[in-house]
């Protein structure tokens, strides 16, 4: 998943939010001393001082989900700022790329919307010698469901017409199904053109967990990173959904909230069962993601979500980006920058400064686990 240029989990509360999209913001020729000469934010002071590089030194290679890499990119920004002589090089890619280079050795660590699976954690082993690969929550948000349909500013959606939708089953916008979950809308009767990822996408296989979930006599297939329904068109990574929604009258497809929030690509509410339909933001998956519980063992720290919440506020389809890297058994040469650069991305500041950026809390309990393990790497 690309997410386009461009986490305050505080105590109790699972206080502000995680990362993501506002490094859209280019330079316009003003006066503003806040943004660097690329348009991005400058690193603050705040986030720098929480920065410790400690023996970090050269390069360090990662890749994987584009989910995150809003998020990557403005840690990358503050951390090579205050680390002078290292280099952290994310390639934005997608989860399954990520996790096929994590597992050739060729990355100190791989981002994935998805958490390893057990052939995937085996086959870990051949690379973290001794160990295996772990899986670290570090970001989580929304899934925004983005649309263009003209004439249509506000759309609401529940699960099994989401899943007729992009079951190619329902095919105009003006079908009973959609007319009766959005009364007063003049739904035209355009045809939908529904985009989906076109490679291995955890994205992609988070919404069909949601979809399994709360759709299951609509969405029959095993959620999976490889798009398993007929019809439909792909594109590359969430940047290339999101710019065929953006272009083409109809469209409607699946990814990270800051591609829509970036470029005003308009979402979709869904409607849970809950007193209201729910808007995609970083609050509202917030707490969702409030009530996900660690399924994973010893130090790894996989969660499980709970897409039916019917909770007021809570927005149900969600993902969390883990980062994964060797328990034990990294490269010695990259060890002190990976422990270093992730001690920083799940610090507090590392965090805050991503908070106002659409992506929502991993709970601060679960965090306080994720600095530990990072703390244990060897």
């Amino acid at each position: 998943m690309k997410l386009q240029r461009k986490n305050m989990l505080r105590a109790s509360a699972l206080g502000a939010l995680v990362v993501s999209g506002a490094l859209v913001l280019t330079a316009c020729g003003s006066d503003d001393n806040t943004k660097a000469a690329d348009g991005t934010a400058k690193p603050s002071a705040a986030a720098a001082g929480d920065i410790k590089c400690g023996d970090a030194k050269g390069k360090l290679l990662a890749s994987g989900s584009s989910a995150q890499k809003n998020a990557v990119d403005l840690w990358v920004k503050n951390y090579m700022a205050a680390c002078s002589g290292v280099e952290v090089n994310y390639k934005s890619s997608s989860s399954g790329e990520g996790i096929v280079a994590f597992n050739q050795g060729t990355v100190g660590f791989a981002g994935s919307d998805s958490a390893l699976k057990p052939e995937q954690a085996e086959e870990s082993k051949k690379i973290c010698t001794g160990g295996q690969g772990l899986n670290l929550p570090m970001v989580g948000g929304p899934i925004a469901l983005g649309f263009n349909v003209a004439g249509v500013d506000k759309l609401t959606l529940d699960a099994p017409t989401i899943a007729n939708i992009f079951n190619d089953k329902i095919k105009k916008w003006d079908d009973e199904a959609i007319k009766k979950l959005n009364p007063g809308v003049t739904l035209p009767s355009t045809a939908i053109q529904a985009f989906h990822r076109s490679e291995d996408s955890g994205t992609t296989e988070n919404l069909g967990k949601y979809l399994k979930a709360a759709a299951p006599a609509e969405w029959t297939y095993d959620a999976a990173k490889k798009w398993p329904a007929p019809g439909g068109q792909g594109a590359t990574g969430s940047a290339g959904v999101a710019s065929q929604v953006k272009a083409v009258d109809g469209a409607i497809g699946y990814f990270e909230l800051s591609y829509a929030s970036s470029q005003s690509i308009k979402t979709v509410d869904v409607n849970t069962g809950a007193a209201a339909p729910v808007k995609a933001s970083a609050e509202s998956a917030s707490k969702a993601i409030a009530a996900a519980k660690i399924a994973g063992t010893g130090s790894d720290l996989a969660l499980k979500l709970d897409y039916t919440t019917k909770a007021e506020g809570a927005y149900p389809i969600v993902l969390v980006t883990y980062e994964v890297v060797c328990d034990k058994g990294n490269k010695p040469e990259t060890l002190a920058t990976v422990k270093s650069f992730l001690n920083y991305t799940a610090s507090d500041a590392g965090q805050k400064v991503l908070s106002e950026n659409g992506y929502a809390p991993i709970p601060a309990e679960i965090n306080t686990k994720v600095r530990d393990a990072i703390n244990a790497l060897s």
